[in-house]
C-alpha cells in the first residue's frame, strides 16, 4: 500500500459547462492531480487533499514553477481541510 502525499489547490478554472476544475499539487512540485466538479453542488475546495502518488500526473514546465510557489503559499496560509 502506498502512502499518500499532501497536494494543495494551485488553481481554479470554471468552463461554460458549469464544471469547476481544480489543479493541486505538493509543494515539491512533483506532480499535479486534476479533478472537476459541477459549480451547483456548492461543495466548497479544500486547501489542500491527500493524494496516491501514483495518480499524480506531470505538471508542463511552463506551469512547474508557479505551482511550486502557489501550494507552498496555499501552506503557509490555510489549514488543508479549510475550504478556499
Amino acid at each position: 500500500m502506498s502512502d499518500t502525499v499532501q497536494c494543495w489547490l494551485v488553481e481554479r478554472t470554471y468552463d461554460d459547462k458549469g464544471l469547476i476544475r481544480l489543479v493541486y499539487a505538493p509543494t515539491n512540485g512533483s506532480g499535479q492531480f486534476v479533478t472537476e466538479r459541477a459549480a451547483a453542488t456548492g461543495v466548497d475546495a479544500t486547501a489542500a487533499m491527500e493524494v496516491d502518488p501514483e495518480k499524480l500526473d506531470s505538471i508542463a514546465e511552463e506551469n512547474a514553477e508557479r505551482y511550486e510557489g502557489e501550494a507552498e503559499r496555499m501552506a503557509g496560509r490555510h489549514d488543508p481541510d479549510e475550504s478556499v
